[in-house]
């Protein structure tokens, strides 16, 4: 019988396989904080956002920091009751959109939207399932579950528009739009993770990059990813972590 994993490999032999190999590492900044459980980051022009968890705490951030010299410039929790646990996080204007869940595969989760300077929380709804990782296109926003293992689409002010399972088995950690393309990124197995374009609403796979490990054998795209002027960052790493930015 011809298997689900039979026509995931037949996808990807179809689609151009590139790797992060053959990408020039460009920069590396340590970050001079504790961000505990790093989950997603997004960067513009000199500030970075980080989402992270600390479990044994019971405590969620969103840090804002300042490049290059990765020294934290504003830092709120964004935990409620049971809720601790921030996913991957993407920039919307002025906004930075935030899913903060419980830790637990099965939801639920408040889906924040904060000032992106202030961090002040703006507005938000909730989902009744674990939303890990957020992207934000011009009206609506497409969230991933647990690994990202079903897709969700909503308006900016929560109603449903979409729900199904994911196609592709890249554990997505982190998620972006790139135009009009929805990004993926995450662990494929131990040894190798993937970041990957796809269309919307279809899902199709159209663009996929194999990512290695930093030296301190993390695949680069085990947490938080994002994608700016056609460049790569990862923060891959808990504490001691550090931004990697690569280049073409």
């Amino acid at each position: 019988m011809f298997s689900h994993m039979n026509f995931l490999l037949l996808l990807l032999l179809s689609v151009a396989d590139e790797s992060l190999l053959s990408w020039r590492q460009s920069k590396v900044t340590p970050i001079e904080a504790d961000l505990h459980h790093v989950q997603g980051i997004d960067v513009e022009g000199n500030l970075l956002w980080v989402s992270s968890v600390d479990a044994k705490a019971g405590k969620g951030y969103l840090t804002l920091l300042d490049l290059p010299s990765g020294k934290i410039l504003k830092q709120v929790e964004v935990q409620q009751g049971k809720r601790i646990h921030p996913g991957g996080i993407m920039l919307d204007g002025e906004s930075v959109w935030i899913p903060v869940a419980e830790y637990d595969r099965d939801g639920p989760t408040n889906m924040e939207r904060r000032n992106k300077r202030t961090l002040a929380l703006e507005s938000s709804f909730e989902v009744a399932d674990h939303i890990g990782c957020i992207a934000v296109g011009k009206s609506t926003l497409i969230g991933g579950s647990w690994s990202s293992r079903t897709l969700y689409q909503w308006t900016k002010d929560g109603k449903q528009l979409l729900k199904r399972d994911n196609p592709i088995a890249t554990a997505w950690q982190d998620l972006k739009m790139d135009g009009d393309l929805l990004m993926g990124s995450g662990p494929v197995n131990r040894d190798q993770g993937a970041v990957e374009w796809l269309s919307v609403p279809s899902f199709e796979l159209v663009r996929r990059i194999t990512t290695h490990k930093t030296d301190r054998n993390l695949t680069f795209s085990h947490e938080g990813m994002t994608y700016r002027n056609g460049k790569l960052f990862f923060l891959p790493e808990d504490a001691p972590s550090r931004l990697f930015e690569f280049s073409r």
